[in-house]
């Protein structure tokens, strides 16, 4: 059986959520370091709305190809509150309330899953 798309969506926005909170750890951990420039990744619906969806094959006389899914790549972050005169860019107030919802996110991500695999059970049951 093949999983759900929703699953693979789930699981790619597990994935790039992972990346986002490394990526936003290091910018803290980079917070003293003369010339560090804070770091983000692009956003996820950005990511995704550069995917190619294509159809997949089920059976052999079906046509279709296999789904394309692109890494998020690191983009220096433009925006950020304040630069010391270090040249330091990492905004600790801004980079917690990324962490925040970092984990929003995953929670989210994490009922909508649970939430289908109740439903996979009562549709196995019944």
């Amino acid at each position: 059986m093949e999983p759900v798309f929703l699953n693979k969506l789930v699981s790619q926005n597990n994935d790039w959520l992972s990346m986002r909170q490394a990526t936003i750890a290091e910018n803290m951990a980079n917070a003293n370091t003369p010339g560090f420039n804070a770091r983000d990744l692009e956003p996820f619906t950005s990511v995704i709305s550069e995917t190619r969806l294509a159809m997949t094959a089920t059976h052999d006389s079906h046509l279709g190809q296999a789904m394309e899914v692109p890494r998020p790549s690191d983009v220096e972050k433009e925006d950020s509150w304040m630069v010391t005169h270090s040249g330091n860019s990492v905004s600790i107030e801004q980079e917690l309330m990324k962490a925040g919802e970092v984990a929003r996110d995953h929670a989210l991500n994490a009922s909508i899953a649970k939430s289908f695999h109740r439903m996979y059970l009562s549709s196995v049951k019944s």
